[in-house]
């Protein structure tokens, strides 16, 4: 609570009452059942323009407070998107390296035809995966994705990405969009071409420099006390659970995965958010350049319709190193910043990073069914209040 009451207290506060239509969206998540208790920000200019806490008061829930611990599920692929790119600056890698240089077993894949797999034509690269047009796919449960990214079964990355390289790929690499477990393969490279291991690379060049301190693959004892239960609404299920985790967060495993693996707290991540807005630099500290950033937002994938799994529910977007980038404003239909770009996670966190503007909106609960348009809300109350 001390360290969320120093980042609140250490910014320039603004009157928070012009902000009443975004409490009241807080409000109606809850009410509409797609939310229990969650927590919202806008920062602006290098101030926090906007900060709430609306708590369900249901049974079951908890009540959000700065040691709230969430699992940001998706929301873990930019920071391994960043962590690659400081792998990049020096010189660690590059983005037409063949994956097998640093998993030789991805030397040898297969991608799918109409008359069955065969030897694929394209080296799988690291561009590849940085823009989810690998092959690699998120595959339900009769096509064993738990199987996969899963700290049940694996407890190391190595052992992981070997397996991974024996799936056959839906297409050959380089020739469309797919999402898919592209980020938790990059963190194997990242330990290959850093000789450690994933997690305290990370550690390292982004959570330490920024005050990280509670983002992590894994909760200790005491940190199971302060992660947030989540709100499932989804066909017979309603209500408040710890069962349906999906990931173990042991201590001891050190399958790392950098798509979906990663545990933070709302003023965690607001600091990574910081350091975007703020063109790599947080504190005088520098994570990564500016040019680095351009590359990330730079259009690697058109949106919907011209790739038909890029999403239809996020029109007027094109995907770069996995983050959606506002291409039409009017098309997304509520008056944003052309430019915009961030992502989402499985159990509804969401933020994006306004260039243009030096803002960000950060939003977090704890809740299933996923709902872009929880974001998309979010950004229309934002930009009703600030254009």
């Amino acid at each position: 609570m001390k360290n969320f009451l120093v980042f609140f207290l250490s910014v320039q506060m603004v009157s928070f009452s012009q902000f009443e239509n975004i409490k009241s969206f807080q409000k109606k998540l809850i009410q509409e059942e797609k939310t229990g208790s969650n927590v919202a920000m806008v920062y602006k200019d290098g101030n926090m323009i906007y900060h709430h806490i609306e708590n369900s008061n249901k049974p079951g829930d908890k009540n959000i407070d700065g040691e709230t611990i969430f699992p940001v599920w998706s929301m873990s692929k930019p920071i391994t998107i960043v962590s690659v790119m400081t792998l990049i600056e020096r010189g660690k890698i590059k983005l037409d390296d063949p994956v097998s240089k640093y998993i030789p077993s991805f030397e040898s894949l297969t991608c799918k035809s109409p008359s069955g797999s065969y030897k694929c034509n394209n080296e799988m690269t690291v561009y590849h995966l940085m823009t989810h047009r690998s092959g690699l796919k998120y595959y339900d449960e009769f096509e064993n994705i738990r199987g996969l990214t899963s700290s049940v079964k694996y407890e190391d990355l190595k052992t992981f990405a070997d397996d991974v390289s024996k799936v056959t790929l839906e297409f050959e690499p380089g020739t469309k969009y797919l999402y898919g477990i592209n980020q938790a393969v990059l963190g194997r490279i990242v330990e290959v071409a850093s000789g450690m291991d994933f997690y305290h690379y990370l550690k390292k060049t982004i959570f330490d420099p920024l005050g990280m301190n509670q983002t992590k693959f894994y909760l200790t004892k005491e940190e199971q006390t302060k992660f947030q239960p989540l709100f499932i609404n989804s066909g017979n299920l309603k209500g408040f659970t710890y069962l349906l985790n999906e990931l173990t967060y042991n201590e001891n495993n050190k399958a790392y995965f950098g798509g979906e693996g990663l545990v933070s707290t709302f003023t965690d991540y607001s600091k990574f958010c910081r350091m975007l807005v703020n063109g790599g630099v947080f504190n005088g500290k520098r994570i990564i350049k500016q040019s680095s950033i351009d590359l990330m937002t730079k259009k690697h994938s058109e949106g919907y319709p011209e790739e038909d799994d890029a999403g239809y529910d996020q029109l007027g977007f094109y995907y770069g190193f996995s983050l959606f980038v506002l291409e039409n404003p009017d098309i997304d239909g509520i008056g944003a910043t052309k430019g915009i770009y961030g992502w989402s996670g499985y159990h509804n966190t969401h933020f994006w990073i306004d260039p243009e503007k030096k803002l960000y909106g950060l939003f977090m609960s704890r809740a299933r069914e996923f709902d872009f348009g929880i974001q998309k809300r979010f950004r229309k109350e934002v930009y009703s209040t600030t254009n």
